[in-house]
């Protein structure tokens, strides 16, 4: 059984090397002890003034992966013609929108779908208060990301069915000190992890101003 391999004895450097978003995925079944392992590790992130004011909601249900499937399909028709118009004929662009386009057209079949949110309220047009609210959750959400790495778990995290939170609330029955942060489709790999491709680390650091690159 998939689950028996959760002993997380992956190196933290490996599984941030080979980390990826993984979206195309198995419908097979994930067992609960495995997702709220994957939780109990995220929930050892740090939180603003150990408020620890997360909730996962972890989603099974065929009636509620529809209407999640729906939302993120609106979103995605839009987000699709943007994509395709600003990365034009760049080949890796297109195999992310090819796997993007894959989710949504299958999200109904991905066994396990976990959104990750928050109590509380914050200010839109403040940003301090924006950034600290939602930086309560994050921190979480990537804990949770690289637990499903270790366990060689696919997950990807997306915000597009969030486009409508009145919906997605009456999905979920959320109340509204409730906020809906992320989504993370979660299930064994139809493919695989490996290294990533990112830049120099030199081509994104700054010393002390913005544009004062370190040497090569």
């Amino acid at each position: 059984m998939k689950g028996d391999h959760m002993d997380f004895e992956m190196p933290l450097s490996e599984a941030m090397e080979t980390q990826r978003a993984i979206r195309r995925l198995k419908p097979d079944p994930v067992e609960d002890e495995v997702i709220l392992r994957l939780i109990d590790m995220a929930i050892r992130a740090p939180t603003s003034s150990n408020a620890q004011s997360w909730e996962f909601i972890v989603v099974r249900d065929p009636k509620i992966k529809k209407g999640l499937a729906r939302l993120n399909r609106q979103a995605w028709q839009l987000g699709r013609r943007i994509a395709r118009w600003t990365t034009g004929d760049n080949p890796k662009s297109r195999k992310i929108l090819n796997a993007v386009q894959w989710q949504a057209d299958h999200f109904e079949e991905v066994p396990v779908i976990v959104i990750a949110c928050l109590k509380g309220f914050y200010i839109p047009f403040l940003h301090i208060s924006t950034s600290s609210y939602f930086g309560s959750i994050f921190p979480s959400v990537q804990n949770l990301l690289l637990a499903a790495r270790a366990v060689n778990l696919g997950a990807a995290l997306t915000t597009l069915p969030l486009w409508n939170l009145i919906a997605v609330r009456r999905i979920l029955g959320l109340p509204w000190n409730v906020t809906p942060c992320a989504v993370i489709p979660l299930g064994w790999p139809l493919g695989h992890y490996g290294p990533t491709t990112r830049k120099a680390v030199h081509e994104v650091v700054s010393f002390d101003r913005f544009g004062n690159r370190p040497a090569a």
